[in-house]
């Protein structure tokens, strides 16, 4: 049902169907036929699912990852089909446009997306509105960013703003310093930037009281001589995790015709192309600090057995997204039922 209702969906551009869906989607929950129905067909609740980690009850291991309700919109919509938890954002502490469109394309015989949204969002504050109005108590993190216009010497306060404003409204953060679509930001993974950045959310988190967890979220090509630099930095400044991984730079590998991804220009690409290399950086993290740093993956992750292979590389929880576009609503139950 879904192939037929899908290759209807891609025959439009891919944003435009993005938010055509979601608001219908948002329409329709309203009615509690709706919600019935979402559930008895898109849920699946068992106790062997259930995972706790930084103190947290995930009722099952499949989140949605950031990118797709980057304003918190549609939270109590998304936990109606099934996630074990919703990663909102990435949110900036203004709100800006993005880059220019067309800025997400499908690349079908891939099972792949690229993009280059550049951060698009309303602002923190209209995220944290929302988040303090949603119904629902599904597990949210925030994943939060700097503003284009804000250079990398004065990131660190754009990425205060935005841990403050959703300090009471999410369950746990995760830093964002990752994606290739915001000039120079992947230069805030290197070690001393980062470690600034990390240790003075912490001494926030501290103050605050109430010790969110902070997961710092990386790119899936890192040198192995950054990715200790990574775990040197998660040691030294107790953040709590990792989401591995971000989309690559990369083009290798991929069956869609050279010419068509050229002329899509710059992005990430996100999908089955960057499963393995997901994988490895997982299986490297875990292996080196001796299962010590909580793993959050993300990257190419489209049937249970995908989810299974991220699981025994070392993390402890999974994210989709594009798996999410190309297999349909019932994914988290179809994974949840092979795991």
């Amino acid at each position: 049902m879904y192939a037929l209702i899908k290759y209807v969906l891609f025959r439009r551009d891919p944003e435009v169907i993005h938010y055509w869906v979601m608001n219908n989607l948002k329409k329709w929950y309203k009615n509690p036929l709706t919600r019935s129905f979402l559930k008895k067909n898109f849920t699946l609740e068992k106790k062997e699912l259930e995972r706790t980690l930084w103190g947290l009850k995930f009722k099952n291991p499949v989140g949605l990852a950031a990118g797709f309700d980057k304003d918190a919109k549609y939270t109590d919509e998304l936990a109606g089909l099934g996630f074990g938890f919703i990663e909102i954002g990435t949110v900036t502490p203004l709100a800006q446009d993005g880059n220019d469109k067309p800025r997400l394309f499908r690349l079908p015989e891939d099972k792949a997306l690229i993009n280059r949204m550049g951060f698009n969002n309303e602002g923190v504050k209209a995220a944290a509105a929302r988040l303090r109005n949603r119904k629902s108590d599904i597990i949210i993190g925030g994943n939060i960013g700097k503003n284009k216009i804000t250079p990398n010497e004065q990131a660190t306060n754009d990425y205060e703003t935005c841990f403050r404003e959703l300090y009471d409204v999410v369950d746990y953060f995760t830093v964002n310093v990752s994606s290739p679509n915001t000039p120079n930001l992947r230069e805030l993974q290197e070690k001393e930037p980062l470690q600034q950045l990390l240790t003075r959310l912490q001494i926030i988190n501290t103050e605050l009281g109430k010790e969110r967890p902070i997961l710092l979220k990386i790119a899936p090509d890192l040198t192995r001589e950054q990715l200790d630099d990574i775990i040197d930095i998660v040691n030294t400044t107790h953040i709590h995790g990792i989401v591995a991984t971000n989309t690559t730079i990369s083009r290798a590998g991929l069956k869609t015709d050279g010419k068509t991804v050229e002329d899509m220009g710059a992005g990430g690409v996100s999908g089955l192309p960057v499963r393995e290399k997901a994988t490895d950086v997982i299986r490297y993290i875990h292996q080196r600090s001796k299962g010590a740093i909580p793993i959050i993956a993300a990257g190419g992750i489209f049937t249970a057995s995908d989810a299974r292979e991220k699981l025994e590389a070392g993390a402890s929880l999974v994210q989709v997204y594009t798996g999410f576009i190309y297999e349909g609503p019932a994914i988290v139950k179809k994974i949840c039922s092979g795991l």
